[in-house]
């Protein structure tokens, strides 16, 4: 069977909501919305191999540590291990007394009395109560109309303003959810969730919680907007009601349909650290939280480091977050590409000049440093990179800043070194290639033992000093206009080597008194090459020597 070259025949597009004065797309999201993480249930559930209790603890004092206030600690009526685990979490007191736990139940009266049989004794919890409304539920599934699913839902609150009462040592919110919202008929979601504001009375001031899951995404997020949008202008009372959105990843746009939802009225967003969940999995908390950060919102989350994690949520799913997964993959920071390298080498410069906190890197939407990243892994290199990649490289690992030509003449030994093995070049590998190509390992023809400068009574600059040739020391000098010129002037009196000096650059490698300098030269020979020296040394003036005899001993 192959895809079909008339889908329509097989699928429909989904309606559009009658809101032609939507407001949501002139919005901006300003604040960050309340969060809860179902890492523990619906990232749970959706596990080859579900979490034990040791896993669930440690993930939820993940969830505790970056912030999270909201935690749907799992389905207390699934199983022994569910319910054994959330009643330990509050018997322990391992719940922070500023955290709401949370837990979900079908609209069943003995599912209902066992959730609340699990978190009795809290501070504070959220009971989670949902029923399907949508027309393929109530027909193929259920069998049922819309006044059968409305009593569902009208029966499941009767059930919890009871058990609320009974357990009167624990400060209750209700959560409930018109299960597979996003493909049900607004205005019919809206009536069962009044009809439960009904029961229950929410006020302005302990608001009830409606849920409006995109249960399966089967539209595009402005879709999803609208239908919030809607939702939020025609609820009784939508002041004593705190809209929450849950939504998956079926279209892959699971985050978008989140933030339009939030523009569209909504005030809190359910998902899972790294979009964990069933099929495509649920909106990633990570994601969302951090596009606010990068438009200068506080997302009241916080990953400042985002290596622990990820390694904690790999070992409890036992599944690894993507390479290039937004914020938190291994290569979403990184640059092969030679224009993309040279772009954010020179945002960088612009950056150190401009000397302020405003961060504009290009193609760096957020720093790396933000979230415990270092910027050693922004650029690397492979065959696909520039000079700007590996010049990158070198600066961050060993402190050089190649002069511009040097990056030119630098880049031809670096490619033939990634062509040669077929692969990503370390920063090892180029520093070894880099020691090869200007000389820096010793022995050399040239070596520097031991030198002094001075003046003659004319103002010449006189260089003193003993030098190792193949490993034989010869004392040797020379007199130029200035140190460099008096270096050169020796090496052609003495061993009859000619450069004739066209660059010259130097700094430091770092900003303490005692930080080491590095000083570049740039020579021709009598044929026309060009070679370079480099050097390296606590005394700027020495650093200068070694560069001109790096260079004379590629002669």
């Amino acid at each position: 069977m192959t895809m079909l070259k008339d889908p329509s025949v097989k699928y429909r597009a989904f309606p559009q909501i009658n809101l032609p004065d939507r407001q949501w797309p002139s919005r901006i999201i300003t604040k960050a919305p309340r969060w809860l993480s179902t890492d523990l249930r619906d990232g749970n559930q959706a596990l080859i191999d579900p979490m034990g209790a040791e896993k669930k603890t440690r993930f939820f004092d993940l969830l505790v540590k970056v912030g999270l206030k909201e935690i749907e600690v799992g389905f207390p009526s699934a199983g022994a291990t569910e319910f054994d685990f959330i009643r330990n979490l509050v018997d322990s007191g391992r719940v922070p007394d500023d955290v709401l736990i949370q837990g979900l139940t079908q609209s069943r009266q003995d599912l209902i009395e066992r959730t609340f049989e699990a978190m009795a004794g809290a501070k504070q919890a959220i009971v989670h109560v949902y029923n399907a409304v949508s027309p393929l539920w109530r027909e193929v599934v259920f069998g049922m109309d819309q006044k059968d699913i409305r009593a569902i839902a009208e029966n499941g609150a009767k059930i919890i303003r009871d058990q609320i009462a009974k357990y009167p040592q624990t400060q209750w919110h209700v959560e409930y959810s018109p299960e597979t919202f996003s493909t049900a008929e607004v205005d019919f979601s809206i009536e069962c969730c009044a009809a439960v504001m009904d029961i229950l009375q929410p006020t302005v001031d302990h608001p009830i919680i409606l849920n409006l899951p995109a249960t399966v995404e089967a539209a595009t997020p402005n879709i999803y907007a609208d239908q919030i949008e809607y939702f939020c202008r025609n609820l009784p009372g939508r002041d004593k009601a705190v809209i929450s959105l849950h939504t998956h990843n079926d279209r892959g746009t699971g985050v978008a349909a989140a933030e339009l939802g939030l523009m569209a009225g909504a005030d809190r967003v359910e998902g899972c650290l790294f979009g964990n969940g069933e099929r495509t999995g649920n909106c990633c908390l990570v994601t969302v939280a951090l596009n606010m950060y990068t438009q200068g919102i506080d997302p009241e989350l916080d990953f400042s480091d985002i290596d622990e994690v990820i390694q904690t949520v790999e070992y409890c799913n036992q599944l690894k977050v993507a390479e290039r997964h937004p914020y938190g993959g291994e290569l979403v920071f990184t640059a092969f590409s030679g224009s993309h390298q040279d772009a954010i080498k020179k945002g960088f410069a612009a950056q150190e000049r401009r000397n302020d906190q405003l961060w504009s890197i290009p193609y760096l939407p957020i720093d790396p440093a933000d979230l415990g990243r270092s910027y050693e892994a922004v650029i690397r290199v492979n065959s696909q990179s520039g000079k700007g990649g590996f010049a990158w490289v070198i600066e961050q690992d060993q402190g050089l800043k190649l002069p511009k030509r040097m990056q030119a003449h630098f880049s031809r030994h670096v490619q033939e070194l990634a062509d040669e093995l077929g692969r990503e070049l370390q920063a090892a590998d180029i520093w070894d290639v880099f020691r090869r190509a200007y000389r820096l390992d010793e022995p050399q023809r040239f070596q520097l033992i031991d030198w002094e400068e001075g003046r003659t009574p004319d103002g010449t600059r006189l260089f003193a000093g003993k030098i190792g040739v193949n490993g034989q020391e010869q004392s040797v000098s020379g007199k130029g206009n200035g140190l460099i010129s008096s270096v050169v002037a020796t090496l052609k009196e003495s061993f009859g080597v000619s450069l004739e000096v066209r660059d010259y650059a130097e700094h430091s490698m770092g900003k303490s008194s005692d930080a080491r300098a590095a000083a570049y030269v740039e020579c021709v020979l009598p044929d026309g090459r060009t070679v370079w020296g480099v050097g390296i040394d606590e005394d700027v003036a020495t650093a200068s020597v070694r560069a001109v005899l790096s260079a004379a001993n590629a002669v």
